[in-house]
């Protein structure tokens, strides 16, 4: 068995193992573990385009790696076409989020109204799936 199967028998292991988990939820756990390791991808990114230390790009590396991997493994459990819209979702929005919190971007009315559609968008595609 390879890495890959070898990491999908352990989540359906999971399944099985915790009373009350269902695949559907597992899948959905996945996909926001994958939007947290991309705020930490984008993280990297943005420390990286400013200083490129091996610390810088490491995290930028494991970020996006870690949002990828978590990302792919949430397909054996939900529709790809829905995972990958909230995943991309809620990627975007907190992209927006981390940086004018933490980086000083714009914070005007637009933007905010702009990322609370997105979050609106991303709920009602929960919620149809």
């Amino acid at each position: 068995m390879n890495t890959i199967q070898e990491t999908a028998a352990t989540l359906d292991f999971v399944v099985e193992a915790v009373p009350g988990l269902s695949a559907t939820t597992l899948g959905w756990i996945l996909v926001i573990l994958a939007a947290a390791f991309e705020f930490l991808g984008v993280i990297g990114l943005k420390k990286y385009s400013e200083q490129k230390t091996a610390f810088n790009g490491f995290i930028y590396l494991l970020g996006f790696g870690g949002a990828f991997a978590l990302l792919y493994f949430s397909f054996e459990y939900l529709q790809v076409s829905i995972a990958y819209a909230v995943w991309i979702g809620i990627g975007t929005a907190g992209a927006v989020i981390i940086n004018m919190i933490f980086f000083g971007e714009s914070k005007s009315m637009g933007r905010i109204v702009s990322v609370l559609l997105i979050v609106i968008g991303v709920v009602g595609l929960k919620f149809v799936s």
